[in-house]
């Protein structure tokens, strides 16, 4: 049987993989959209004679649901909880993901689009979009606040390798719904079953929060000190279940909670570190990839098969920032990504302005996205799940994830448009964003590694 320490170890794991079910549904239902993108356009874009620019904000619509979900995370994590926002998430994934294969649910008929159509469409992906953004913004801040410093950074990366392994899913979902069939039946049916594929993950996510504790921060800054023991007791010794509420309290007692009690600094540090992760262009890679491959020269299926091995490498390189970022640190890890991926994508950009497409392209387009995978993708959910205090955690990581999605949303929505413009220059400018985000991690982001939630407090108490 499994000894007392064991047993600790196990209930921490067990939570933390339910906890990331919510990463992994970020993911699946952030990238269900590239296999079905071309397929959208056909139904609701082009059959009605829209333009690009509609095109971009239909794709990126769950992105303003996204932003949404992020401003609003802070407030409702703060009144019911982590655990109970994580299940409003599940059920809104699920909604999504029915009401996205069927927006003609109720009010259309099947097979005759129009402009109510394209609309509920975007409704049913800005109500998912809303579910993300909640998710994106709790599930980190949920693992953070159950895990120990020293394998805090592990855990939290463990979220980042789930919201990847969610895209690596969803393509090999999409790549089997799509591989063998006509074009007319995924431009057809084939696209909603991708949609509606997500409703299995959602229900379980829904199923299984109900196993899982509140955060005994949660529980300590509602006046629940006994539980929050109690949970602590779970995970960590007596005693130090006791030391480490001692030390929760203590913060709760010093600071009045409001937004600017510690400064202005870390708000900034958090709302850039969560720009910049956008503005490197990940997921135009992400969106976009069955697109970016045909216009290579890739097959269709082809095209979707490369977005698999992208989907791999995803996995791959997350799992060394999972093995690293505690040993290695925060800061190192985000340089080493900043360098790769301008390396990466200035190349696509030069290999674009001398119009050769094919294996260099994707090698480059690779080592951007391992460059990204190992350090920004999973480190900035580590880093704003870490940097701010305890009695504005909630409300900051709310304004940080609700930055991102927004400048997700803008980048992901203007690149059909600037692509157009100029392919090379667009690449390029991801490129800039990369070296603009090594300067300022380089300047202003402060290591993170083995400091305890209470110790980022004094952190920035010595330095506003």
């Amino acid at each position: 049987m499994f000894n007392m320490k064991e047993r600790k170890s196990f209930y921490l794991i067990t939570i933390t993989l339910i906890a990331t079910l919510g990463g992994l549904l970020f993911g699946y239902d952030t990238a269900v959209i590239s296999g079905a993108e071309k397929s959208i356009y056909h139904y609701l874009i082009q059959s009605q004679g829209l333009n690009e620019w509609i095109h971009g904000a239909t794709v990126s619509s769950a992105l303003i649901g996204c932003i949404i979900g992020g401003i609003l995370s802070g407030w409702i994590s703060s009144r019911i909880g982590r655990k109970r926002a994580l299940i409003v998430a599940a059920i809104l994934f699920v909604i999504t993901a029915l009401g996205s294969g069927n927006p003609e649910f109720l009010f259309f008929t099947k097979g005759f689009p129009g402009l109510g159509v394209l609309l509920m469409f975007n409704v049913y992906r800005i109500i998912g979009g809303i579910g993300i953004g909640l998710a994106s913004a709790v599930c980190p801040m949920y693992i953070s606040e159950i895990a120990p410093a020293d394998i805090r950074g592990r855990l939290v990366s463990v979220n980042q390798f789930a919201i990847v392994f969610g895209i690596l899913v969803v393509y090999f979902v999409n790549w089997g719904i799509a591989r063998g069939r006509s074009l007319e039946w995924i431009n057809d049916s084939g696209w909603r079953w991708m949609f509606v594929s997500g409703a299995i993950p959602g229900i379980l996510f829904a199923i299984l929060l109900f196993f899982v504790p509140e955060t005994p921060r949660f529980l300590s800054l509602s006046g629940k000190s006994e539980k929050a023991y109690n949970v602590l007791k779970k995970i960590n010794s007596p005693d130090r279940a006791r030391q480490i509420l001692k030390e929760i309290e203590s913060t709760v007692e010093r600071s009045s909670g409001k937004l600017w009690a510690y400064g202005k600094k870390v708000i900034i540090i958090g709302i850039l570190i969560s720009v910049f992760q956008q503005f490197v262009g990940i997921n135009v890679a992400m969106y976009y990839a069955p697109r970016i491959f045909e216009s290579m020269g890739a097959a269709r299926d082809s095209s979707m098969l490369q977005s698999v091995i992208m989907g791999l490498v995803n996995v791959i390189f997350t799992i060394v920032a999972i093995l690293t970022v505690d040993r290695w640190g925060r800061k190192p890890l985000l340089i080493i990504g900043s360098v790769g991926m301008a390396i990466g994508m200035f190349a696509i950009g030069i290999l674009a302005y001398n119009n050769i497409f094919g294996l260099g392209t994707l090698v480059f387009i690779i080592i951007f996205t391992a460059s990204f995978m190992m350090s920004w993708g999973p480190i900035c959910w580590v880093i704003i799940s870490e940097i701010f205090p305890n009695k504005i955690r909630s409300k900051a990581m709310a304004i940080a994830v609700a930055a991102q999605w927004a400048a997700n949303f803008l980048i992901s929505s203007t690149f059909p448009a600037l692509i157009e413009i100029s392919t090379w220059g667009t690449y390029c400018l991801y490129g800039v964003m990369s070296l603009l985000s090594l300067v300022f991690v380089w300047k202003m982001v402060p290591e993170t590694k083995n400091r305890s939630l209470e110790e980022m407090e004094s952190l920035w108490i010595k330095k506003s």
